[in-house]
Parts: structure tokens; sequence; C-alpha cells
């Protein structure tokens, strides 16, 4: 019996060596790209009229700074589009104070009205996309919340020149307010997260920074696939990968998005999050349960089985000692070589970036344990809180129902 424990035990702790260093490869090869292609800037030329659209509500941290970075692409052929879902929106004075500082940039402020049957941001952006222009080539989606660089724009079409290539991409990187605990934490298991992503993007777009060209946005349907739909670039993210065609992420897309929670808020963020990648992309969802459940079990057998030989007979503690050293050693990289490209990204947050670097270093094994139990969380229930709305999620991810929350 002793012997097939044994076997389980080196089984799980091999596989979750390999999975870690597998990871480990994709970080260098993100970072690695990522500063390549940021070099390349000067590459990225126009390519036809873009049309941006911003959803937008409430008084997102520094939205008046975004939405003006916004507005001074150097990019000289693009409009903007900011909707929100209500005139009385405390956005809408800060959006047309926006507009009015930069005049010589074609915008306009749509009021799309109260979702009845979809979530409130897919259906902002189905009423801004309902009526488009002949001139019009590519569109881009950003959210309100974070901060793009000047280049985003021409970053975002640049690619859509190949006919192969779908959609561009981007991702966020989290700025923590405060610092605070559940602020660095998930501000790491953010870049957890981004660094899966290499030059492919597994068929997978981030709502907040991603474009595409007019004709495959048409011709793929997403407007008409986006009804009664809660995720909008998830939706989007299905109909690429049923087409064949390839989501190519863009280091030049990153954008930077200050946050602030709670514990309770952390918690729901990161649930949320894996909630609504299980209703729209659930193999990638159970890849991510499964994955995580291994490094996770890993840790804590090697911990609980270094425990009972050092209490016990000492001879055999060698085992779970080399397995926590590797998956300690190759976490402590992920996180520095995530963490090292905050002068890529976001330079001029450095300091408010201290602590995550710390947590994301030195402390990788709480992050993925935070991590897994959000994973964990999102696997019961239907239900999902987001900007101040309960929605009730079918099995196909339609919106069943939908419940106002208080501010």
């Amino acid at each position: 019996m002793d012997s097939l424990w044994l076997i389980a035990y080196v089984v799980l702790a091999s596989a979750a060596i390999v999975q870690s260093l597998l990871v480990a490869i994709n970080v260098y090869e993100h970072r690695r790209r990522a500063l390549i292609r940021l070099r390349k800037l000067s590459y990225y030329a126009p390519t036809g009229r873009v049309h941006v659209f911003s959803p937008c509500k409430g008084l997102d941290a520094n939205l008046e700074e975004n939405l003006r970075a916004l507005l001074t692409q150097d990019y000289p052929d693009y409009e903007v589009t900011f909707i929100v879902e209500d005139a009385s929106d405390l956005a809408c004075p800060v959006i047309r104070r926006a507009m009015a500082a930069y005049p010589r940039t074609p915008a306009r402020l749509l009021v799309a009205g109260q979702a009845e049957s979809c979530g409130q941001k897919v259906h902002n952006l189905r009423m801004a996309t309902a009526n488009l222009t002949a001139e019009i080539r590519h569109l881009a989606f950003f959210d309100s919340d974070s901060r793009p660089k000047p280049y985003w724009v021409r970053a975002a079409i640049y690619k859509h020149y190949l006919p192969r290539i779908g959609a561009t991409t981007g991702y966020r990187w989290l700025i923590p307010q405060k610092p605070s605990m559940p602020n660095h934490l998930v501000c790491a298991i953010n870049c957890n997260v981004m660094a899966v992503l290499g030059r492919e993007s597994h068929h997978i777009v981030w709502g907040g920074s991603w474009a595409i060209r007019r004709e495959t946005f048409e011709q793929l349907g997403i407007h008409e696939a986006w009804e009664g739909m809660l995720s909008d670039d998830l939706v989007a993210s299905n109909r690429l990968r049923h087409s064949g065609l390839e989501v190519r992420f863009d280091p030049a897309c990153v954008l930077t998005s200050p946050v602030d929670f709670d514990w309770s808020g952390m918690f729901d963020f990161v649930r949320r999050q894996y909630c609504i990648t299980r209703h729209y992309a659930f193999h990638w969802w159970l890849l991510a349960l499964v994955a995580a459940t291994i490094g996770n079990l890993a840790w804590l057998v090697s911990l609980g089985l270094l425990a009972c030989t050092m209490s016990g007979e000492r001879s055999s503690a060698w085992l779970p000692t080399i397995a926590i050293g590797v998956l300690y050693g190759l976490g402590i990289y992920r996180g520095w070589a995530m963490q090292s490209l905050a002068v890529v990204y976001s330079p001029e947050n450095l300091p408010k970036l201290r602590g995550v670097r710390r947590w994301h270093i030195w402390a990788s094994p709480a992050v993925a344990l935070v991590q897994w139990l959000g994973l964990i969380a999102s696997a019961f229930g239907n239900h999902v809180k987001w900007r101040a709305i309960d929605y009730r999620l079918g099995a196909d991810g339609r919106v069943l129902s939908k419940r106002i929350l208080a501010s």
C-alpha cells in the first residue's frame, strides 16, 4: 500500500513539475516576444479607418485621463463612440469634457438604454455597432477603466493585413490603488493568467482591448451572436475559433487598469472571471481547474509528507524536499519574469507594483492557492454580479434573468 501511495505521489509531483516547467517556458517566450515587439512600434502603420467603441458606466478611477488618452492616439484616421446606459450616468459629464478638450478627434456619446435580455455591456455594443458607416475598415473595443498607450490603435489593427489573422487582442496589467494584500494577490493572479499568452492567444480575446476587421466582424455574425449574452469577448472568441482564424496577442495592446478590492471584492472578481469562462469557454475553464488542482495538491501533499517524515523517519524527507524546492524555484522564476515586464508595460506605476512583485516572486504558492479557490468557487452557481447587476445565466451563457443591485 505504501508503495502505491509513493507511486501516486511521484506521479502527482512529476505532473506538477512538468506543468510548472511548461508555464515557465511560456513565460520566457512571453517576455522575449514582448521586449521584441515593443521595440518595433515604428512598423505599426495605419491601414484604414478605425471605429473605437468604449462602453462606460460610472466614475472609474482616472476616467477622464483614460478617455483623454484614447482621444489622443497617434493614428490619423479613427473615430470614437462612447456608450452609456443612461443620460444621467455619472460618466457623461466626464465624457463630454474629454470630447470638448480634443475636438479634432471625431467622437460621440451614445445613450443605449437599459438592457432587457442580455448583459448591459453587450447591449451597449450591439446598439453602437448596429449601423456602421461604409468607410469603417476596423472595429476596436476599449474598456474605459484602462489606460491606453498613444500607439494602442496602431497596434490593435496592425496585423489585420494578414488574411489568417481574425482579431488582435491585448490584456490588462492591474495596478493596485492601495498597498493591501487583496490588491497584491489579485494583481499577481492576473499576471498568472497573462503569462499563458505568447504569440498566440489560443483564440481568446479580452474585451477591454481588442480589434477586428469590419468584414470579419460581419461575416462571423458577431453582432447577432451577442444577442442574449453576458460576455462580449468570449462570444466573439468562440466565433473566431470556429472560423479557424487566428487571434494574435500583441504586447503593445496591453492596458493598465487600477484596482482596489477588499477580501470579499477580490474573491468576487476572481470567481466572476472564471464563472463567465465556465459558461462560454468550458474547455479552457476545465483545463485551468485541472492544472491548478494538480499544482496545489502537489504543494499540499508535499508539505504534509515533509511534516510527517520530519517527525518520523527523516531519511525519506528528501523526496518531498526536492519536489518543494523545484516547484518553488520555478515559481520564483515565473514571478520574476512576469514582474520584470512592469518596466515595459507600466513603468510609471513601478512604486505601486513593488508589493505585487514581492507576492508574485516570493509567495507564488499563496497566489496559486487563492487562484485555485476562485476556480473551485466558480464551479458552483449560475449567478454573476457585474457592475451592480446580478445576472442569472443558462448553461449556454444566455442571460435568463437579471436583478439591479444597490450601488
